[in-house]
């Protein structure tokens, strides 16, 4: 039970700076996707949906990063690997996001064939660019901090941002 408890703790503690940077980085979308509502006639999403969106990013960038191929230039300049894991994580948060919305479509329609015919159809095709575009800088920037925190290390970083750690009294 100890080794199961230690591998959820790790998981955890691995999900929790991607879904922090998702979770802001989404309501900053949820509000400019408020802001095209009337345009489109789009729902503005909930802050639960929001949150959840998040999650599931975080997640996708977990497993994404137990491909081999995600490290694939570990030795050049950071603009490789950031470049690199930007079009991964963007690659896979479209996939998972279209899993997700042909699973809904189906559940409507009940079959996989008039899923993706209703899907093609019900598609708003400037919202959903929009959106790519967003998730495209958003990953950049993702990859950006995270790639710089892994060559400078994670406690030099904290420190660039947010001072030097109080030293400790024993």
């Amino acid at each position: 039970m100890s080794k199961a408890s230690d591998v959820f703790k790790h998981e955890v503690k691995e999900a929790i700076p991607p879904f922090l940077f998702f979770l802001v980085a989404f309501h900053l979308v949820a509000l400019l996707r408020a802001l095209l509502q009337h345009q489109y006639g789009l729902e503005a999403g909930t802050v639960m949906n929001t949150t959840i969106a998040a999650l599931i990013v975080a997640k996708v960038v977990l497993l994404a990063d137990l491909l081999p191929i995600v490290n694939r230039f570990p030795e050049k300049p950071l603009v490789y690997n950031i470049v690199w894991k930007t079009l991964i994580y963007q690659a896979a948060a479209i996939f998972v996001s279209y899993l997700e919305h042909l699973w809904d479509a189906y559940r409507e329609v009940g079959s996989f064939a008039g899923a993706q015919s209703h899907l093609v159809d019900a598609v708003v095709w400037p919202h959903f660019w929009l959106v790519q575009i967003l998730m495209l800088v958003l990953f950049l920037q993702y990859c950006t901090l995270r790639e710089f925190s892994r060559a400078v290390g994670g406690q030099r970083m904290r420190e660039m941002f947010l001072g030097p750690l109080p030293a400790k009294n024993h």
